[in-house]
């Protein structure tokens, strides 16, 4: 194989310079049946046919760490030069990748920054290090990560726990740290989503946010993080897709000139790589075509573009740009010459990681043959300790389908009353965080309580129901004792964070009806800072970043479920 990185860019045929500013999307998984999400990820044979005409990287999501470690190879392998591989995985590659660190949220450690800043500090570090040691030991070398995003919007919808911070300090700092630590293993990193996207209501991936500030506002607020993670030698940055009418009144940061050469590369003075968020988010396909769209983000100052609608299309619209004057070919050349820095820097970093250093034929995976390692293992485990908040009693277990008699049971769970574990989650079909044996469905059985899903969806409406028919019919809920355990954070193409959702009013009917026997948030901070104040001293209720099942079980074992060394036995990833 030839290596781009050693060609001579003014030599390279146009075709393969502009297909080396690709990204594209694929499964983690080997077969094209196994895909999760077709309409975005290439088949094998199209993915394949791109890789060896020159498409410079692939963003991948889903599978095993067994199966991540082969696709990656058989990616390499397809491939006419080095390639940049790539995962979302801002909450450690568990949250993508099975059989790895699945960690808190960031947002955590920024809560916990506020108390104590050397410890969130020395964790958001070490954070950084397991996420970057497992990516590498599984083939990846750029994690599209730290966020930098200050999440200063309650209801911001797709940013939440995303963040490192709720405010410019605290977000620059940590993510900082987690960039050290990441990139001293040999990975690149990505700080996201410039210029800023923590204050905005809406998604992105479904419509084109607004933010309205001046440009003070902007050096105040947003772009502090950034600052902090060039400074820091982050390797790239990410675009947002929103508009900001202070730096450019008609296209979104990832279209535009001023926001991208004028703002990110001449005034904070950023040489690195450049990529675009995926440009098939609502935000930027529901007003531009495939093709346009990334002549665009190249002619704005985009070194790479990401996940385009059409890879096909793009690389057309591309070659015909060049042809017809709109993009140079020194243009494309700079960015591959930044792509070309990026890789021989990865390669400096460090050396290969220890894992792949030591992989045999009986543990592929080196040190992360049998799961993370033991001091991942107990960092996974510290941040759910130290980010959990807990008050009131223990729940008390029911006995022979008979409520308890202790705190939180109510006067209205009388003998002979079933047990309800309320589950609400996004979407029932969707729920990486509730295998089988998620001890939020198995530990609330076995108490008494039958666990019973609900949709997000359907306590909106219920809502907008309630604003006129007043209280909510609990006729649904049967008789006797009722725990919620509510898995709400925001999420991308969910469009807001629960925020339409009643419950706020059903834990004050079921107090008032002496039904609430507790309450486990998993997940948004916001949504557990209103419903906390709303409870009795003594029911017995517990908030949690984390929505794994690591999360779950200490969640649980601090609500009388369980026991708190419940996290060493088996729920790791």
């Amino acid at each position: 194989m030839v290596s781009v990185a050693m060609a001579n860019l003014q030599q390279l045929p146009l075709p393969r310079l502009v297909a080396s500013l690709l990204v594209v999307r694929c499964s983690g998984h080997l077969a094209d049946s196994q895909r999760r999400y077709p309409r975005w990820e290439l088949d094998n044979a199209s993915l394949q046919r791109l890789l060896e005409a020159g498409v410079g990287g692939v963003i991948l999501l889903g599978g095993s760490a067994i199966e991540l470690r082969l696709r990656s190879r058989q990616l390499q392998a397809w491939a006419s030069a080095d390639l940049l591989l790539c995962a979302d995985v801002e909450e450690g590659v568990g949250q993508r990748f099975e059989g790895t660190s699945w960690l808190v949220p960031p947002l955590a450690l920024g809560r916990l920054h506020a108390n104590d800043q050397a410890a969130a500090l020395a964790l958001a570090e070490r954070y950084g290090r397991c996420c970057g040691r497992e990516a590498l030991a599984l083939g990846l070398n750029w994690v599209l990560a730290p966020v930098c995003d200050v999440n200063n919007n309650p209801a911001n919808p797709v940013i939440n726990l995303r963040a490192w911070g709720e405010d410019p300090a605290t977000a620059g700092s940590l993510a900082a740290a987690f960039l050290r630590g990441a990139q001293a293993e040999g990975v690149l990193c990505c700080a996201k989503h410039f210029p800023g996207h923590g204050d905005t209501d809406c998604d992105s991936h479904l419509e084109l946010p607004l933010l309205p500030h001046s440009r003070e506002r902007l050096e105040a607020v947003e772009l502090p993080p950034f600052r902090a993670a060039i400074a820091a030698g982050v390797a790239s940055v990410m675009t947002a897709h929103l508009l900001l009418p202070a730096l450019d009144a008609e296209r979104p940061a990832t279209l535009s000139a001023a926001v991208l050469t004028g703002l990110l590369r001449q005034d904070l003075g950023f040489d690195g790589l450049v990529v675009t968020d995926a440009l098939v988010m609502e935000a930027i396909a529901a007003h531009h075509g495939a093709g346009e769209a990334a002549v665009l983000a190249l002619e704005a100052g985009a070194d790479l573009v990401l996940m385009p609608a059409d890879a096909d299309a793009a690389l057309a619209a591309i070659l015909a740009a060049v042809a017809g004057g709109r993009l140079s070919r020194s243009q494309l050349e700079a960015s591959a010459a930044r792509r070309q820095r990026a890789l021989a820097r990865r390669q400096g970093l460090a050396g290969e990681s220890s894992e792949t250093a030591s992989e045999t034929a009986a543990a592929p995976l080196g040190g992360l043959s049998n799961g993370p390692i033991a001091a991942d293992r107990a960092l996974a485990l510290e941040l759910v300790q130290r980010s959990l908040r807990h008050q009131g009693g223990k729940l008390v277990p029911l006995v022979g389908g008979e409520a308890g008699s202790g705190a939180g049971t109510g006067a209205g769970a009388g003998a002979g009353a079933g047990g309800i574990s309320l589950i609400r989650v996004d979407s029932a079909l969707g729920c990486p965080f509730l295998p089988p044996t998620a001890p939020a469905l198995i530990r609330s059985a076995a108490a008494g309580f039958r666990p019973q899903l609900l949709e997000g969806s359907r306590l909106s409406a219920a809502s907008d129901a309630a604003a006129t028919a007043g209280p909510i019919d609990l006729a649904w809920l049967g008789e006797g004792p009722v725990l919620l355990q509510l898995f709400v954070r925001g999420n991308p193409f969910r469009g807001s964070a629960a925020g339409r959702e009643p419950w706020a009013a059903l834990i004050s009917q079921l107090q008032a009806a002496g039904r609430l026997a507790g309450l486990a948030v998993y997940g948004s901070p916001y949504l557990w800072d209103s419903l906390q104040p709303l409870l009795a001293a003594s029911t017995p209720a517990a908030w949690s970043p984390g929505q794994m099942p690591l999360a779950q079980a200490e969640v649980l074992a601090a609500l009388g479920l369980g026991n708190q060394a419940a996290g060493q036995q088996g729920f790791t990833d």
